[in-house]
């Protein structure tokens, strides 16, 4: 409850700051139709509910009672909620270059302005492109007993039968994939370094952004320059060896765009912090929930064992590595890690702002609005995904109708390492299930928000060899 109240409070004032600094919760000049919906109150509009409640209920009832297009006030920014396939699909896609994307100065302060998701247009472009090199199916295919070892170094710390918060554990685990993916393998010293000074960041990018010495953002700010430095510290080593790695500092230090400009050091620092931040929570969030799903269905945690058992033992019992063939050939499992994307809904909606006043099947979406496509609400429609409560991943076994599942967002900002998260979860949940028995302590029932849906309490788990009694 403290938390929720920092946040709420931190959501409060910044509501004040940007009803009072940007004006942008001002009467449209366009007289034209507004979606229905509730603007709440003055300034705070309806941030307190919406960072209170969960957000299957917040969205769901908004929904139920205005239809999918519909109106609110969130962060003291109005915002017009897009709850169907089509308008998300056409936000994020079809007119993705009437809508930016749009973040808070206080987040992109802590990553740097010139990672590629605070972006459009051809720099954009270049950049995605570098990034989906770095983690292309080619690329990874080269990866996968790395992942695994990580993997195996992670699981191994949790032997003994103590109790862990799953979900922390997870985001350590996918730092060290991202870390393998942008460096390769970095010197011990520097690795420690990073990982020390990105924590600090990573705590202090959801806390009130205030810069007084001591606050948790000042202290973030200060982690963020000394990351930067070790970044460029790394850049220059890589210039000065003259080394040609195919990792993605490799693809950016090779970057040149069409008049032979490279990037500079600030440049790539800023996209690998930021690719670090995009890899690391989401990811992690969705392994604690496949961990929370497959803990509540014995049924179907059978099945999966039995699948990676079959993979364990043309293994020589596990004395083999994975191979790429086998991480691409987990039918069974591959399905539970959709349904847990499409359960959990990690990415709720997206961030966008109307460039120029937007019409949309009769409703105006006024320029400086926000637009925000709702995924969870369409995964969670029973239209396209029926009894869509239920955790049944064999949904998946025909394809979801075009644009209802897009757990990694859709058009030129979807998420480029989608594939590489898919790797590493499938990696994780072959160790766990072949070598572990695991049970949820406490409370099994809950989920917080910081700001992604995790379990209760990051899920509370204790781990036990298969030969523990």
């Amino acid at each position: 409850m403290d938390g929720m109240f920092v946040y709420i409070l931190f959501f409060l004032l910044f509501s004040l700051a940007c009803a009072f600094l940007k004006k942008q919760n001002r009467k449209p000049e366009k007289s034209a139709k507004l979606p229905p919906g509730s603007m709440g109150w003055p300034y705070i509009g309806e941030t307190i509910q919406f960072y209170s409640q969960n957000p299957n209920v917040f969205f769901a009832a908004k929904q139920k009672r205005y239809g999918e297009i519909f109106k609110t006030n969130i962060l003291g920014c109005p915002c017009v909620m897009l709850a169907s396939p089509e308008a998300a699909h056409l936000v994020l896609v079809t007119q993705a270059h009437l809508f930016k994307p749009t973040y808070p100065k206080s987040k992109e302060r802590l990553i740097g302005p010139s990672a590629l998701f605070f972006h459009q247009g051809n720099y954009h472009m270049h950049l995605r492109k570098l990034v989906q090199n770095a983690v292309s199916l080619e690329s990874l295919r080269n990866l996968v007993q790395d992942i695994e070892a990580l993997a195996l170094s992670a699981i191994n710390s949790w032997r003994n039968g103590t109790v862990i918060n799953t979900f922390n554990e997870m985001k350590r685990f996918s730092f060290e994939v991202g870390i393998l993916t942008i460096f390769g393998h970095l010197d011990t010293h520097l690795r420690e370094e990073l990982k020390k000074n990105y924590w600090m960041v990573d705590r202090g990018y959801n806390s009130f952004p205030n810069s007084f010495p001591g606050s948790q953002y000042q202290k973030a700010l200060m982690a963020r320059k000394r990351l930067g430095k070790i970044v460029c510290e790394i850049i220059c080593e890589r210039k000065e060896k003259k080394l040609l790695e195919k990792d993605l500092l490799g693809c950016l230090l090779n970057r040149k765009d069409e008049k032979g400009g490279i990037l500079t050091d600030d440049q790539i620092a800023d996209n690998i912090i930021g690719v670090l931040f995009a890899a690391q929570d989401t990811t992690a969030s969705v392994l604690t929930w496949v961990i929370k799903y497959l803990h509540d269905d014995p049924k179907l945690l059978e099945a999966v064992k039995t699948e990676q058992k079959g993979i364990h033992k043309t293994n020589d019992e596990g004395n083999l590595p994975l191979s790429w063939n086998q991480t691409r050939n987990m039918p069974i499992t591959h399905k539970v890690v959709l349904e847990s994307l499409r359960m959990a809904s990690i990415i709720s909606f997206s961030f966008r702002e109307a460039v120029v006043d937007v019409e949309y099947k009769g409703y105006l979406i006024p320029k400086g609005w926000k637009a925000m496509p709702l995924f969870r609400n369409i995964h969670h429609n029973p239209e396209f995904f029926p009894e869509p409560q239920n955790f049944n991943p064999s949904r998946f076994e025909i394809a979801p109708k075009p644009n209802t599942f897009t757990p990694f967002g859709s058009g030129v900002h979807a998420c480029p390492g989608n594939e590489l998260a898919k790797l590493e979860i499938l990696i994780m949940i072959h160790h766990l299930v072949t070598k572990f028995r695991w049970e949820v302590v406490g409370s099994q029932s809950g989920i917080q928000y910081g700001p992604f849906p995790v379990p209760l309490n990051g899920l509370p788990a204790r781990f036990l060899g298969k030969s523990s009694s």
